[in-house]
């Protein structure tokens, strides 16, 4: 019995990515959604001015999302937020890969073990993307919601994926002039690619108060059955835990907790 064709919907010039091929509403209505997200409970006359768009115009968008249950509103004090639809709509990302399932028993050992914090995140261009987090139980504690974005150079996540890229992807990445956030942030390649080696010796990576100040993060790539990195796992914590004494320690049980999950992705052992 012969099967019919499936038509793959790819129109003439799909990959046409100029302003003739955009629909001019429709990026108005992500850049209102994009804007949530990042910033939630936000007031109708916050986000036009944000956007510098008018309140009439952010009005009939967040009234059309909002049929949808992609944002909602709070009557008591006038804000929008990010709906449950939307949320429904992300999770189809982290259905497209069994990473996210598999890490989660890892992680939540490796937050045991550890005291601190576990993350779970992919490269998406020069940054890393945050899929997942096991919370510590402490009061003072890193958080990454799901959807956070971070510089691949200044995360312990970001230098642990450059630690299995080739040199002349960290070259190009360096060549970009990243972004110094503190006194340790490394924006230079020839730091960058001697604190690589270094980490792919001793088999994980350390954001050592790079990004913010008082925060430390190790990590280590997880790898697919081709030695590909396709994720990074890490713990992060404020230094007055994840003292310089504790560094090694923390960082053989990240090592292992990655390794656990690229073998369970299909990498040798």
């Amino acid at each position: 019995m012969s099967h019919p064709i499936r038509q793959r919907g790819r129109p003439k010039g799909f990959h046409d990515s100029s302003d003739k091929t955009r629909i001019q509403a429709l990026d108005r209505a992500l850049d209102v959604l994009e804007a949530l997200a990042s910033q939630g409970g936000q007031t109708l006359s916050e986000i036009a001015s944000g956007l510098d768009q008018s309140p009439a115009t952010i009005y009939r968008v967040l009234t059309t999302l909002g049929l949808r249950g992609i944002v909602e509103t709070d009557p008591a004090d006038q804000t929008w937020h990010v709906g449950p639809a939307a949320f429904r709509i992300g999770s189809a990302f982290l259905r497209r890969s069994s990473v996210v399932e598999r890490a989660r028993p890892i992680m939540r050992m490796l937050m045991e073990k550890t005291g601190e914090t576990a993350n779970l995140g992919i490269e998406r261009g020069d940054q890393v993307l945050f899929l997942s987090q096991v919370e510590t139980h402490e009061t003072i504690r890193a958080f990454f919601a799901p959807g956070t974005l971070s510089p691949l150079h200044s995360s312990g996540i970001g230098k642990a994926l450059l630690c299995v890229a080739p040199n002349e992807r960290v070259a190009r990445l360096m060549a970009r002039a990243p972004e110094r956030f503190t006194a340790n942030t490394i924006i230079d390649v020839d730091t960058m690619l001697s604190d690589l080696a270094q980490s792919r010796a001793r088999g994980f990576a350390h954001d050592n108060e790079e990004r913010t100040l008082g925060m430390r993060c190790l990590a280590a790539p997880v790898l697919n059955l081709h030695g590909e990195a396709v994720a990074g796992i890490s713990v992060s914590g404020p230094t007055t835990r994840l003292t310089p004494a504790r560094v090694e320690t923390v960082g053989a049980l990240v090592r292992d907790a990655a390794g656990a999950l690229s073998r369970a992705q299909g990498a040798p052992a």
